[in-house]
C-alpha cells in the first residue's frame, strides 16, 4: 500500500464510519477498485479504526467527561446508568467477535455480490425511518440491547453500522439528538475491544508490510475526515435527511452486484 491509496482508504474510513453507508462495505469496494488485498492489511485497519475512534472522543469530549466524573463517583446516577447501556448494546458484538470471529473474517473477501446485497438492505432499513413518524422516547436498557444486536449484524460489510443503530433506535421512537449520541458512543467500546484483542493475538504485525509514512497518511486522513463526517451526522440526523443516504446505499448496491 503507497500514500496515495492510504489517503483514499482513510478518508473513506472516517468519512464511512460515520455517514450511514457503511465503512466495511466501502473499503471493500476500495480495496477492489484500488487493487490493495486486504488480507495482510490489518494493522492499517486497526490505525484508521483508532483514528475514527479519537475524532468521536473530540467531537463527545463533553459528553464523555461529564459520564466519566459522574461513573467515577461509585453511585448509581444517570452517568452511570447511561454508561451500563453503551456496555450493554456491546454484548452482541462481543459475543460474534469472541466466537464467530473466523466465520466474520470469511465475509472479507471482496465479495462485491454481499456487499451490494447489504448496501441494498441497508438503503432499505434507512428508508425505512423515512415513513415512521419521529417520537420522543427514551433509550431503556431493552432498546440498547435491541440497537446492540442491530450493530452487531452490522459486522456483515455493506451493512452501516452508525446507519443500522441510528435506524432502529429511531424506528424505537427515541429522540432523534439521543439516539445520535448513542450511536456514536456505543461504538467506542467494541472498536478499542477488537483493536486491544487484535493487538494481543499478534495478528496485526504479522504478514504487514506497511510502511510508517502510509500508516501516518491513513491515520490523519481517517481522524480529520471523521471529525468532519461525526460533526455532519448528528446535524443529519436531527434534521431527518436519511433518505439521501438510503437512496445512496441502493444505487451503489445494485452497481456493486452487477459489477461482480
Amino acid at each position: 500500500m503507497n500514500e496515495f491509496q492510504a489517503l483514499l482508504l482513510g478518508i473513506l474510513q472516517g468519512l464511512t464510519e460515520f455517514l450511514p453507508v457503511s465503512s466495511s462495505g466501502h473499503l471493500e469496494i476500495g480495496h477492489h477498485l484500488l487493487g490493495v488485498t486486504g488480507h495482510n492489511n490489518l494493522l492499517f485497519a486497526v490505525v484508521v479504526h483508532v483514528a475514527t475512534v479519537l475524532s468521536t472522543i473530540v467531537v463527545f469530549r463533553k459528553d464523555i467527561a461529564e459520564l466519566l466524573k459522574g461513573l467515577f463517583a461509585f453511585k448509581w446516577n444517570e452517568p452511570t446508568i447511561y454508561v451500563s447501556k453503551l456496555v450493554i448494546s456491546a454484548i452482541p458484538v462481543l459475543i460474534l467477535g469472541l466466537f464467530f470471529k473466523d466465520q466474520i473474517e470469511e465475509l472479507f473477501t471482496g465479495n462485491l455480490v454481499l456487499v451490494g446485497s447489504a448496501l441494498v438492505f441497508t438503503s432499505l432499513l434507512l428508508g425505512a425511518t423515512h415513513f415512521v413518524k419521529s417520537g420522543d422516547g427514551k433509550i431503556t436498557f431493552s432498546k440498547a440491547i435491541i440497537i446492540g444486536i442491530a450493530q452487531a449484524i452490522a459486522v456483515i460489510p455493506g451493512i452501516s453500522r452508525s446507519g443500522s443503530t441510528i435506524a432502529t433506535g429511531l424506528l424505537l421512537k427515541n429522540k432523534k439528538e439521543d439516539v445520535a449520541r448513542f450511536s456514536f458512543l456505543m461504538v467506542l467500546i467494541p472498536i478499542l475491544g477488537a483493536a486491544f484483542l487484535d493487538i494481543m493475538s499478534g495478528e496485526v504485525t504479522s504478514g504487514d508490510n506497511i510502511g510508517v509514512v502510509p500508516l501516518l497518511v491513513g491515520f490523519i486522513a481517517a481522524f480529520v475526515s471523521g471529525l468532519l463526517a461525526c460533526s455532519w451526522m448528528i446535524k443529519i440526523v436531527k434534521r431527518g435527511k436519511l433518505i439521501y443516504f438510503a437512496i445512496y446505499c441502493l444505487i451503489i448496491g445494485v452497481i456493486a452486484i452487477f459489477a461482480a
